[in-house]
């Protein structure tokens, strides 16, 4: 071969490799496939689930044109059960529309995608999906202890059985009122914790469906121990138990496939035995007591053998209640902390500081004589002198006791209770304390992290963490007030407060549409929302303004997180049965009877003399909520084509407003109550007249400034409070508001040393003292709903209300406050949205990142030109100056 031909051949072969590298680089493909929401789930009651997938491509400006989806009985896909291809961009939420799913099968499914730049995806990776069970699909009991169930002691239950055949597969699904842990062979069945979750139980119960890969030919032993929890145990106020029911019980059912073909079910009966073991007691508030001395030794395996201790199990008969699939996260163990000190308090106590306050529990490890009892005990904070400081939990022990056996090293972790602390007591423990002997673990609920957001300020940045420790904290499988006293229930004002920061923070998509159906459970049949989700305080504790909204306002905000109008489609008959209570209780469409929470905790100085307390009237405010939820009718109606009742709501809305007007405004646009709060929500909820608004917005900056540069307002009024300043153009007096470190600010806890937010601006008053000690929470996620702000104004990521879930989303960062630089990121159904930005010699510099198949529209700080980008990575410059 001549040399110039082997040259020509050299660069035909590169040509071909840098066209297949080229090609290779902008191969189109699906990743993180859901169902739902869920990956891989096991428990599927939807008739029609959504399909969701995100797209990798390395090519600027993609977008989807088409897709093939197809579903399963078999991973070969030999007999396709349901598939479609549409040439559109939709990739999130693709409603099932084939023949009609059995219950308890898996199905297998893929999609293939096309884009604009004519390139085709290889089939996606393979995915699965369970259904779960029908009512005729439960063979197994309800099952309980022998005799009335009143000890305090965790009773275990346990079952042998043999199996004929080598095993294919097996499914377990289990449930319990109380709570389970479950163990199969020696070893828990799964890592989730809590379990089946705290439901509004008269109505529904949740079960779980587990994959079981340690079932083996011949003998094998299930063991479950089962915990008081919210359905027996202390719940509420008043010292109340038994809420729910007073007798544990266990439902188990195991569907085996050999490999044969043949199937098996394993069931809860009265072949099971049960007995008392070493948890002598473990509730939510007031933790657990462990006696390592009753241990039986290998009960939940082979070869243990049964004493006289064992009874039969009793049957218990089925309730009205419904078994529903699970469908929000499982509480997990996360994080670990190691134990950053130890040292003695000024009355002699042991403390242990692990830095943090957290959610969950402190592993403990010890050798010791045999009777030795170890308590720990938890608390938020220090008091002033540096003491040991409980008075705020109440009536509540967070205290776990454990008892050692006396034989080598022994670790203790409690089993159905959680505590909210940083500090540790320890009493009793043996020899000396090491750090390395207590490590505290944080549990919650298993939301995938999606956003982060930091700044170039520090104590931003601590806000930003003590925001997210304090959703962290409080997503303990509900949207809890508080984790540490005896409350810790989902009360509904904190919950619709906090829902979009939530959104920003994590993926909250699937935990809020497993609460939402409490919240239409536990509804009233007028229409009346309860204080607490699930409802486990009076009937008629319902039906306030701003708490019972979040029947509204968390439907709406979760379509506008996620894009997927099935949170409306179900909850579309609660948000209008609150919105219908309400009118019914309206006179000539004012809202001005029930009672009301109102601003909760607002600016209330210590000398009230000057007149100086930020009282505003709550029927005013009630009015206010009334118009949202009535908008928010208006929109879901829109979005699900209920055109009737988008003019019947509509006219309502009208007729509200004007109510309002005519009751709380002066001809001048004053309002009766001169408080930020009242114009903040006359603002946002678009009360006043157009022409009337912006002179209500020079009262609200008037009001801000005569406080110093101080917010006053309560959980009603701070969500809205920036927002409301920045929409009417007093940038600036939003960032005034969230630097400010004096009293009352949200960065005055962070400089008293905060790691979550309290609920009360001070907690910890500037002499170290506590505010009233029968409220005052350090772990309260209410206050943290700037985190809104911050993610849409300093990272400028924002939601655009006509394509729910960025499928187009605008990037408008607005500095100020002196931040030189800024960053957030924001993982969404269509894939990581960046917006990071800097300031330096008088240049603004900000760097974007679109996901494929989503637009930005890119505004400059300052610039009224709007940039319309695909997906990719850019950057932009233009000249600012402070």
């Amino acid at each position: 071969m001549s040399q110039s031909l082997k040259f020509y051949s050299f660069i035909f072969c590169l040509s071909l490799i840098l066209s297949s590298i080229q090609t290779f680089a902008q191969k189109l493909s699906a990743y993180d496939l859901t169902i739902d929401m869920l990956d891989n789930p096991l428990n599927i009651d939807n008739a029609k689930p959504g399909f969701s997938w995100k797209i990798n491509s390395n090519k600027k400006n993609t977008y989807q044109t088409r897709y093939d989806i197809r579903v399963s009985n078999t991973p070969s896909f030999k007999k396709i059960i349901w598939q479609q291809s549409n040439a559109n961009q939709q990739s999130v939420f693709v409603r099932y529309n084939g023949e009609k799913l059995a219950s308890k099968t898996k199905y297998f499914w893929q999609v293939r995608l096309k884009d604009n730049h004519g390139n085709t995806s290889a089939w996606s990776e393979i995915k699965y999906f369970q259904t779960g069970l029908k009512p005729e699909d439960w063979q197994a009991k309800w099952i309980t202890v022998q005799g009335k169930d009143t000890s305090s002691i965790i009773p275990f239950l346990r079952k042998q059985f043999a199996l004929k055949k080598d095993v294919k597969s097996a499914t377990a699904y289990i449930t319990a009122k109380g709570l389970y842990e479950a163990n199969l062979n020696g070893a828990r069945i799964s890592s989730d914790y809590f379990t089946p979750g705290w439901t509004s139980y008269k109505n529904h119960i949740q079960y779980q469906a587990y994959p079981i890969t340690t079932l083996k030919k011949g003998q094998n032993v299930i063991a479950v121990s089962l915990g008081d929890g919210w359905y027996k145990g202390r719940i509420g106020f008043s010292n109340q138990s038994k809420f729910y029911g007073d007798t544990r019980a266990l439902l188990l059912q195991i569907d085996v496939e050999y490999t044969d073909g043949t199937k098996e079910i394993v069931i809860s009966d009265d072949s099971w035995k049960s007995t008392n073991g070493p948890i002598l007691a473990s509730n939510i508030y007031d933790g657990e007591t462990y006696d390592a001395r009753k241990e039986l030794n290998g009960w939940d395996n082979l070869g243990y053998k049964e004493s006289d201790n064992w009874k039969q199990v009793r049957i218990l008969e089925n309730g009205p209640e419904k078994l529903v699939g699970m469908s929000g996260p499982a509480v997990n163990k996360h994080e670990e902390f190691k134990a950053l000190k130890i040292f003695k308090t000024p009355l002699g106590e042991t403390i242990i500081d692990f830095g943090q306050n957290m959610v969950g529990w402190v592993k403990v490890t010890a050798n010791g004589n045999s009777g030795t009892k170890i308590t720990l005990s938890h608390a938020e904070v220090l008091d002033k002198n540096g003491n040991f400081y409980t008075t705020n939990l109440r009536s509540a022990k967070q205290q776990n006791n454990y008892i050692l056996k006396g034989k080598g090293t022994e670790i203790f972790e409690p089993h159905f209770s959680f505590q909210g602390f940083r500090f540790v007591k320890v009493d009793g423990y043996p020899g000396e304390l090491k750090l390395e002997n207590f490590t505290a673990i944080a549990v919650y609920s298993s939301m995938s992290p999606t956003g982060n957001f930091t700044t170039s300020n520090p104590l931003l940045n601590q806000l930003q963490h003590n925001i997210q420790w304090g959703q962290k904290g409080n997503f303990v499988d509900v949207p809890t007030d508080c984790p540490q006293r005896d409350e810790r229930l989902g009360w509904t004002g904190d919950a619709q407060a906090f829902a979009n920061t939530a959104a920003y923070n994590m993926d909250v998509s699937s935990f809020f549409t497993k609460w939402l159906k409490d919240v239409s459970a536990d509804q009233l049949p007028n229409g009346s929302v309860p204080y607490v989700i699930p409802n486990v305080l009076n009937q008629s504790d319902a039906g306030s303004a701003g708490w019972a909204d979040a029947a509204t306002i968390i439907p709406w905000s979760m379509y506008q997180s996620y894009g997927d109008k099935n949170i409306l489609e179900t909850q579309y008959q609660s948000m209008q049965k609150w919105v219908d209570y309400m009118a019914s209780q309206a006179k000539d469409n004012l809202w001005n009877t029930g009672s009301h929470f109102g601003d909760w905790l607002f600016y209330r100085p210590n000398d009230d003399n000057d007149g100086r307390a930020a009282v505003t009237d709550k029927y005013m405010i009630a009015q206010t909520f009334y118009a949202n939820s009535v908008q928010l009718l208006i929109n879901t109606s829109k979005v699900l084509g209920k055109t009737e009742e988008v003019k019947k709501y509509t006219a309502l809305l009208n007729n509200v407003k004007k109510a309002y007007v005519q009751e709380y405004m002066t001809p001048s646009g004053k309002l009766v109550s001169n408080t930020q709060t009242a114009y903040v929500l006359a603002l946002q909820f678009d009360m006043l007249p157009e022409n009337l608004r912006q002179q209500a917005a020079k009262r609200l900056v008037d009001n801000v400034k005569s406080y110093g540069n101080h917010l006053t307002t309560g959980f009603l009024g701070t969500p809205y409070l920036c927002h409301v300043l920045s929409r009417f153009g007093y940038q600036d007096v939003s960032y005034n508001l969230l630097l400010q470190e004096s009293y009352p600010s949200w960065l005055y806890p962070v400089k008293m040393g905060a790691t979550t937010i309290w609920e009360r601006w001070d907690g910890i008053k500037q002499d170290g003292s506590f505010q009233t000690a029968d409220m005052n929470s350090f772990n309260h996620y209410a206050y943290g709903a700037i985190g809104d702000w911050m993610y849409k104004n300093i990272a400028g990521i924002c939601s655009i209300e006509e394509n729910p879930g960025y499928k187009v989303f605008e990037i408008a960062p607005k500095p100020g406050g002196k931040l030189t630089s800024a960053t957030g990121e924001l993982e969404t159904v269509y894939g990581k949205i960046k917006s990071s930005w800097e300031i330096a010699n008088g240049v603004f510099k900000l760097n974007v990142t679109v996901p494929v198949n989503a637009t930005a529209i890119v505004t400059l700080p300052g610039k009224d030109k709007k940039e319309k980008i695909g997906s990719g990575s850019y950057s932009f410059e233009s000249k600012y100056k402070y």
